[in-house]
C-alpha cells in the first residue's frame, strides 16, 4: 500500500477462541467498503476464513492479510487465530507486526488464550488496544472483564468508553449505544439490517448528549480516564491544574503516546456482530496503535564480524534493504513467502540475499495479498507487508537483505510439538507422493512435523493438539488425495537427568595405524524440567589452540546429548557444561574429541540416571454448578490437579493442570458429563514427570 510511512498501520487481531475477532474483521472490511457483503462465521462466508476447513469448523485455522483505508490511515490487517493448537499463527504475526487490536468476549472475560496471546504480544513488545466484545450477550460483564484485564493480565486498561446497557434486546436494560468518554459524547448506530442495507445508514455514527442516568457514572469515568493520563502528560496535568477545559486531541495524543510506550492499554466496547462500535474501533486503530515510524529501528546482528556485533535499521525506504519472512504458504505452483519489509525498497526482478542460508534469492514476482485475492505490484517499501514468489531455500524466521549491507534480524521461535501419531498411506505406490507433500506442509508449518521411525519404518507427524493433526488428515485428503492410515495419537514424552553428575568421558583406541587419544569432561544439572538441553563451555585457558578445541568439545557434546536420554526420548530441562580437561599433545583431533564425547554423555546419563518427562496442560473448563461435582471427578480420574475455581459470567470456571497423555478424547468426555453444557481450552503449560508405570512400560 502506497503512502506515507505515519499513515500506514500493521496491525493483528488476536483473542481466545470465539471472542469475535473474524466477526470483527469482517465488520471492518464492510464498513470501509473493501467489501461489498457482510461475511458471517456460523455461514461460511467470511473474506478472511477462505479455507473450506475452517468455513466447516466455524474457525480461524490459518492466519489471513488483508488491507482497506480508513480516513487517511491505510491499514494491513491480520485476522489469526484463536484455538490453542494454531497458535504459530499468532506468534509469527506479532513478531512482524506493529500493533494489535486483542478481542474479549464480555461475557466469557479473561480466558486461557486470552493470556497466552497477551503473553506474547509482551514478548515482541506489541503495543495494544482492548475490545470488549459481545456486550449483547446474556450474562455481559463489562467492567468485570476491565478488571480482570488488570488483575489476570497485569496491564493498564484505560476505559475510554462505557455501554449504554448491557445484554441481549429482551433484558430491561439492554446494550443499545456506547458513551465517549473523550468527547463525553452518546455514541448510538443504525440497526445491523439498516447499516447491511446500505446507503446512508452504511458508517452512520449519530453523536449525541448522554442520557441522565450515565451522567454520574460517565462523569466518575471520565475523571478517572483524565488522573490515569496525569502520569503520561504534563499537558494533561497543567491544563487540570489550570481547571481549564480538557479538550479531547489532548486526550487523545497523550492515549497514543502511553500506548505506544505500552504503558497502558485503551479499552472499547462493542457488538461485532451486531455493527455496535466497529467504527470507533478504527479510529482507535488510527489513533492510538503505532505506525512503522512510531516504533523504534528494528535490531539485529551483523553476520560479517565474528563477535555478536548488533546493528539497527531505520523504517526507511532509502536505507539498504532488510525484512522478515515470517510465513510460508505451500503451493504446487510455487510458494508465496510472507516477507514483513522492514527498511529499504524490494523490487520484483532483482535478487535479495539470504545471510543465515548464505543464499541469493530470486524476488521474481511480488503481491499484494487480500486474504485469498492477490494484486501483482512491483516494489514493496519499508513498512509494507508483502506476498513473495522465487526464494527456494528460505524458511520461516529467515532475513532477507540487501547483499551489500547485510543483517540477521531476530527469528521467531515456536513451541515445542506436543502429540504424535503415526500415518501410513493406503498403497504404497503413494509412499513417495506422501513423504513429498509432507515436507511441503513442513515449510509452511513450523509447528508441524514429519519424520520417518528408523525402528517401524512408520511415518510419525507431530502437531500441537488432536485439532492440529485432524487438520493436517484431511487437508492431505481434501487437496492432495492422499487416503491415510493413521494411528492412535501418542505424547511426546522427554528425558531429563535425575542429579547432578561429573563424569570423563575417553577416547584411546589404534585405528589404521592413528592413535585417537581424548578426554572430555562433563557435568549435567536438571533446569527445572523447562526448556531443551543446553550445552556450555566452563573455563578453559586462554591460549588460542585450547580455544578450538574446547569449541570443538562443546560442539561434539551437544551434538551427542541431541541424540537423546537412556529411553530414547529427547533430552530436556538439562544443563550441560563441558570442563576443563586434559589435552595430549599433539591436540586430539577431531574424531577422537567425538568419540570421547559420546562416551561421555553416555556415562553420565548413567551416572546421573534419567526421568521420564511428560507434557502438562492448562485446562480451563466452564461449567454450570450444577455439573461441577461431575466435572471434577472426571478430572481427578485423568490425574487432574485443579489449582484455582472462580465464578464468571454465571458459570464456574476451574482451572487445573493435566497430563496430556489423560486427556485424549476430553471433548467428548466433558460433553457427556455436563449434558453437553460445558466448555474447555487446553494449553501446553510444562513437562514434568511422568508416573512409574508409565516410565517402566515405556519403550
Amino acid at each position: 500500500m502506497a503512502g506515507t510511512l505515519e499513515k500506514i498501520r500493521n496491525i493483528g487481531i488476536v483473542a481466545h477462541i470465539d471472542a469475535g475477532k473474524t466477526t470483527l474483521t469482517e465488520r471492518m472490511l464492510f464498513f470501509t467498503k473493501t467489501s461489498h457483503r457482510l461475511g458471517e462465521v456460523d455461514r461460511g462466508t467470511t473474506i478472511t476464513d477462505f479455507d473450506p476447513e475452517e468455513q466447516e469448523r466455524g474457525i480461524t485455522i490459518y492466519s489471513a492479510a488483508v488491507s482497506f483505508r480508513w480516513q487517511d490511515v491505510s491499514v494491513n490487517l491480520i485476522d489469526t487465530p484463536g484455538h490453542v493448537d494454531f497458535t504459530a499463527e499468532v506468534e509469527r504475526s506479532l513478531r512482524v507486526l506493529d500493533g494489535a487490536v486483542v478481542v474479549f468476549s464480555a461475557r466469557e472475560g479473561v480466558e486461557a488464550q486470552s493470556e497466552t496471546v497477551w503473553r506474547q504480544a509482551d514478548k515482541y513488545g506489541v503495543p495494544r488496544l482492548a475490545l470488549v466484545n459481545k456486550l449483547d450477550r446474556e450474562g455481559a460483564d463489562f467492567f468485570g472483564t476491565v478488571t480482570q484485564i488488570e488483575k489476570r493480565l497485569g496491564a493498564r486498561p484505560l476505559v475510554l468508553q462505557i455501554p449504554l446497557g448491557l445484554g441481549p434486546p429482551h433484558v430491561n436494560d439492554p446494550f443499545r449505544g456506547l458513551v465517549d468518554l473523550v468527547e463525553m459524547q452518546l455514541l448510538t448506530f443504525p440497526p445491523k439490517d439498516e447499516a447491511l442495507a446500505g446507503g446512508a445508514a452504511l458508517g452512520a455514527v449519530t453523536r449525541g448528549p448522554i442520557p441522565a442516568e450515565l451522567a454520574d457514572t460517565a462523569a466518575e469515568w471520565r475523571e478517572q480516564l483524565v488522573s490515569n493520563l496525569f502520569d503520561f502528560s504534563d499537558e494533561l496535568a497543567e491544563l487540570a491544574m489550570g481547571e481549564a477545559p480538557i479538550p479531547g486531541d489532548a486526550i487523545r495524543r497523550a492515549v497514543r503516546q502511553a500506548t505506544i510506550r505500552r504503558q497502558v492499554v485503551p479499552v472499547l466496547a462493542g457488538s461485532a456482530l451486531d455493527c455496535i462500535g466497529i467504527q470507533p474501533v478504527l479510529d482507535a486503530v488510527a489513533w492510538y496503535l503505532p505506525s512503522p515510524a512510531d516504533v523504534p529501528p528494528v535490531e539485529g546482528l551483523d553476520p560479517t564480524k565474528k563477535t555478536p556485533t548488533t546493528i539497527s535499521r531505520r523504517a526507511d525506504s532509502q536505507d539498504p534493504f532488510c525484512g522478515l519472512v515470517f510465513k510460508i504458504v505451500a503451493e504446487k505452483h510455487g510458494d508465496l513467502y510472507f516477507v514483513r519489509v522492514y527498511s529499504g525498497t524490494l523490487k520484483a526482478g532483482s535478487r535479495a540475499w539470504n545471510p543465515l542460508q548464505q543464499k541469493k534469492e530470486n524476488i521474481a514476482q511480488l503481491w499484494h495479498v487480500q486474504a485469498d485475492r492477490r494484486e501483482q505490484v512491483d516494489e514493496a517499501r519499508a513498512g509494507d507487508i508483502v506476498g513473495v514468489i522465487g526464494p527456494r531455500a528460505s524458511v520461516t524466521g529467515d532475513t532477507l537483505c540487501d547483499a551489500a549491507a547485510p543483517i540477521v534480524l531476530e527469528s521467531i521461535q515456536f513451541p515445542e510439538t506436543v502429540i504424535s501419531m503415526a500415518i501410513e498411506p493406503e498403497t504404497s505406490l503413494e509412499r513417495k507422493k506422501l513423504a513429498e507433500t509432507l515436507e511441503m506442509m513442513k515449510r509452511q508449518d513450523p509447528t508441524f512435523r514429519a519424520l520417518e521411525s528408523e525402528e517401524t519404518g512408520q511415518t510419525l507427524i507431530s502437531g500441537m493438539g488432536e485439532l492440529h493433526l485432524e487438520v493436517i488428515r484431511h487437508r492431505l485428503e481434501r487437496d492432495f488425495n492422499l487416503h491415510c492410515r493413521v494411528h492412535k495419537p501418542r505424547v511426546s514424552y522427554k528425558e531429563t537427568v535425575g542429579r547432578v553428575a561429573t563424569v570423563s568421558g575417553e577416547a584411546n583406541r589404534q585405528v589404521a595405524g592413528q592413535s585417537l587419544v581424548a578426554t572430555v569432561t562433563v557435568r549435567a544439572e536438571p533446569n527445572d524440567h523447562q526448556g531443551p538441553v543446553t550445552v556450555e563451555q566452563g573455563w578453559f585457558p586462554e591460549q588460542e589452540a585450547v580455544a578450538a578445541t574446547a569449541a570443538l568439545m562443546t560442539e561434539a557434546v551437544r551434538e551427542s546429548a541431541e541424540r537423546g536420554g537412556l529411553k530414547g526420548c529427547p533430552l530436556w530441562g538439562v544443563r550441560i557444561v563441558v570442563l576443563e580437561s586434559p589435552l595430549p599433545e599433539p591436540p586430539p583431533s577431531d574424531v577422537a574429541i567425538r568419540i570421547a564425547a559420546a562416551d561421555a554423555i553416555d556415562k553420565l546419563l548413567k551416572e546421573a540416571g534419567t526421568v521420564l518427562l511428560e507434557p502438562v496442560m492448562r485446562v480451563e473448563v466452564t461449567v454450570p454448578e450444577e455439573h461441577l461435582g461431575d466435572v471434577i471427578n472426571d478430572l481427578q480420574q485423568r490425574r487432574a490437579i485443579i489449582t484455582a475455581t472462580e465464578i464468571r459470567g454465571g458459570a464456574t470456571v476451574l482451572t487445573a493442570e493435566a497430563p496430556l497423555a489423560s486427556m485424549f478424547g476430553y471433548s467428548a468426555a466433558v460433553r457427556s458429563v455436563s449434558q453437553g453444557r460445558a466448555s474447555f481450552t487446553m494449553a501446553p503449560l510444562k513437562y514434568g514427570p511422568a508416573p512409574a508405570e508409565t516410565a517402566e512400560a515405556f519403550v
